[in-house]
């Protein structure tokens, strides 16, 4: 696998005090962006873009990215329910494979089972008409992964933290 995939307890060391973070929702139609704020505690919905070809949505990602200065993605993996991967943990890692080539900010990868039916759920819970939840569900769905993975930022560096501190 690529050098520029790495692990999340590698992530820290990787970033500079107000580094964002952009999580990936890739599904095979479209791909959920979210975005954390500077702090890194809270993600938030960035957009959705419907998938065309390979070079026009990285293009589109990595765009995203420049904007908002981030330094690293997280990207869901699909994994099945037992933890085993199939065909879409392997498109998955294949998408990143050949985006790492294209762009050195690191990747890591986000266990995303139950992620979109969490979001459908509470759209649903708030009401939410079919087309509305079709509309946002994927970059909410990425904006859920990539809060997962700065909660257990947040448990690291907690982790990491003098007990007098």
């Amino acid at each position: 696998m690529s050098s520029n995939v790495i692990t999340l307890d590698e992530l820290p060391a990787r970033l500079t005090r107000f580094s964002r973070l952009m999580g990936l929702d890739l599904g095979t139609k479209t791909i959920g962006l979210g975005l954390s704020d500077v702090e890194r505690r809270l993600a938030s919905p960035l957009e959705t873009i419907q998938r065309k070809k390979f070079s026009e949505d990285v293009r589109k990602m990595m765009a995203a990215a420049d904007k908002y200065e981030v330094a690293a993605y997280v990207i869901g993996l699909p994994l099945n329910m037992d933890g085993s991967e199939g065909p879409r943990c392997q498109a998955t890692r294949a998408f990143v494979r050949n985006m790492a080539a294209l762009d050195q900010r690191p990747f890591v990868f986000w266990d995303e089972r139950l992620s979109t039916a969490a979001v459908t759920r509470s759209l649903i819970d708030q009401d939410a008409s079919r087309a509305r939840r079709a509309e946002v569900v994927d970059r909410m769905a990425a904006a859920y992964i990539l809060q997962g993975a700065l909660d257990r930022l947040q448990a690291i560096a907690r982790d990491a933290a003098p007990d007098d501190a």
